[in-house]
């Protein structure tokens, strides 16, 4: 074939008319000018396909560039396909992906929504809530999913009175409110959390007053999604605390809890007075301040005989943050605990250096106001 056009090209232009002669000067012009249009039209024929070509690979360099929001990077699966693809509307949210686990996660992500196998999904996006990057941006953003988490939580309401919560119920909201807990935690889903009003969803939970544990363990995990709000000292969110019930909540399970639990409730109430802002809301009035001060009270004499020292902990740096307001340092002068002026916990302070200054920091504190 090659060789056949080769032959073809080296064949003379004009084999059909061989008849004409060179000295037939007219005819050979007239040929000429017949080969030289041909060559014309044939070099137009050519940019015309160079342009078309060109322009498709503009137009197909333009859609990879465009960012396609109708339209998923990876081919969407159906449920009975191994994995859906990634929404990419997300990666234009900041959300990674590439990773191994990307896969399951997104087939995790429409289990929720579909609702057909939900409890195995709740379970396993639990345990990988820490081990995703920016899970709590794909939870928020993904239509459905937090719809379907508050639907597992207010599921259980009717379980709480009378008291006829499960284990196995407890775990399924419990894995739920990790997953809450994970939004909560990320700072550009925070806030978000927080405009939606979703603590208060959690507020039954830590209502209820079963020492069983069921409720235990739920009422500790609905802590842990308060405590991730204000671990990271933001006054929005102490803010929108304050318009709510959580001290009273708090305080009750300081009384009444586990150790677990009162830990992370005592750990919520420092936060709060380590805030200028919740400071003076516990100290606007005699009424508070006596609430908190008497259930830290009371703790610090269930501590005299168990001798926690994390617990302790909380509970001399809050006393040492009343005492910055004036008014709760003169009421602190009459009523601090005596074991917090002895040497009663000396023993469990020994290796905390940390808590022993606090410590010595509050009777200071106190000291000054009775020199004053």
């Amino acid at each position: 074939m090659l060789q056949s056009q080769q032959q073809q090209q080296q064949q003379p232009i004009f084999q059909n008319h061989q008849h004409f002669q060179p000295h037939d000067q007219n005819n050979w012009h007239h040929a000429a000018q017949q080969q030289q249009a041909q060559q014309q039209q044939q070099h137009h024929q050519q940019q015309q396909q160079q342009q078309q070509q060109q322009q498709q690979q503009q137009q197909q360099q333009q859609q990879q560039q465009q960012p396609q929001f109708g339209m998923p990077s990876r081919p969407m699966l159906t449920p009975s396909q191994p994995s859906p693809a990634p929404n990419p509307q997300l990666s234009l949210m900041g959300v990674r992906a590439g990773t191994e686990e990307d896969p399951k996660v997104y087939g995790w992500i429409l289990e929720l929504m579909q609702g057909t196998n939900r409890e195995a999904a709740l379970l396993e996006l639990s345990k990988k809530r820490e081990q995703v990057d920016d899970l709590a941006l794909i939870l928020w953003h993904s239509v459905g999913v937090m719809t379907a988490l508050l639907q597992e939580i207010i599921s259980v309401y009717p379980l709480l009175m009378p008291s006829s919560l499960t284990a196995a119920a407890s775990n399924r909201v419990c894995n739920a409110l990790a997953l809450l807990q994970c939004v909560a935690s990320h700072n550009d889903t925070r806030g978000l959390f927080l405009n939606a009003h979703i603590p208060l969803f959690l507020y039954p939970f830590l209502n209820t007053t079963s020492k069983s544990r069921p409720f235990e363990y739920l009422r500790l995990t609905s802590l842990g999604v308060i405590g991730a709000l204000v671990k990271n000292d933001s006054s929005d969110v102490i803010n929108f605390l304050l318009s709510t019930e959580i001290i009273p909540l708090c305080l009750r399970i300081m009384e009444t809890g586990s150790e677990l639990s009162k830990t992370v409730a005592i750990f919520i109430v420092q936060k709060i007075l380590l805030d200028d802002m919740g400071l003076a809301y516990i100290c606007q009035t005699y009424e508070r301040f006596y609430a908190v001060g008497t259930v830290l009270s009371n703790m610090v004499t269930q501590l005299v005989d168990q001798q926690t020292v994390r617990l302790l902990k909380h509970v001399v740096r809050c006393f040492l943050r009343l005492s910055d307001n004036p008014r709760a340092r003169e009421a602190l002068r009459q009523c601090l605990p005596e074991p917090l002026r002895d040497a009663t916990f000396s023993s469990v302070l020994r290796d905390d250096a940390a808590t022993k200054r606090c410590l010595a920091q509050l009777l200071i504190n106190l000291s000054d106001c009775v020199v004053e």
